[in-house]
């Protein structure tokens, strides 16, 4: 086995730990709580641009870990299972329309690369307006019974979302994507994600 093969799985552990930590930042910057307790910030930026550079596994870890750990640390760590969840499958779901759908590689012309990286992030983070709410539904129905926060997040499925969950997902779409075709070149360039990029595709 060539050095660098070996070296791959070394690589893109060392990005999903960067883009953990980026993660935790971006909550860090804007840890806002809006009226309705959505809480606002830019950690889901740094999913989404995870899972577009690295694939939806390892995307999809390095939210669930990095803003896990944002939730048990600012006072939150009841909803860190539930963040755990929603962040892997935000991460999941934008890899699997960049990277299986898609299938966005170096090779491909940038109208096709940006146009599929929008896609992806709202793909991803609009999944999540619907799929937040629904687990919280089912974890006070189930799991921890609270009719009042049941009834508060059946509320918010049937209103689709509130505005701050969509403020939220717009905001962290449109900084995932800039991100990612800011970062994306300079990387290839520089040959640090050249060599992984053919494994994305295989493992998102």
């Amino acid at each position: 086995m060539k050095t660098l093969d070996r070296t791959k799985p070394l690589m893109k552990i060392a990005y999903a730990g960067l883009m953990a930590a980026l993660c935790y930042a971006g909550y860090a910057v804007f840890p806002a709580i809006s009226a309705t307790g959505t809480k606002i910030h830019i950690g889901n930026a740094f999913v989404v641009l995870g899972a577009l550079l690295l694939g939806g596994p390892y995307g999809g870890i390095a939210g669930a870990i990095g803003l896990s750990i944002a939730d048990i640390l600012g006072g939150y760590a009841l909803s860190a299972p539930r963040t755990f969840i929603c962040k892997l499958v935000i991460g999941l779901v934008v890899g699997l329309v960049a990277h299986r759908f898609a299938k966005i590689s170096h090779d491909h012309p940038k109208a096709y690369i940006v146009r599929w990286a929008i896609i992806s992030a709202v793909a991803g983070l609009g999944f999540n307006c619907v799929f937040e709410p629904t687990l919280k539904y089912i974890w006070y129905t189930l799991l921890t019974p609270n009719a009042e926060k049941a009834a508060s997040a059946i509320s918010a499925l049937m209103a689709v979302t509130t505005t701050a969950t969509i403020i939220n997902a717009v905001i962290n779409s449109v900084i995932g994507v800039i991100a990612y075709l800011a970062l994306r070149p300079a990387l290839f360039k520089t040959g640090l994600l050249g060599e992984i990029d053919s494994e994305v595709k295989k493992s998102a």
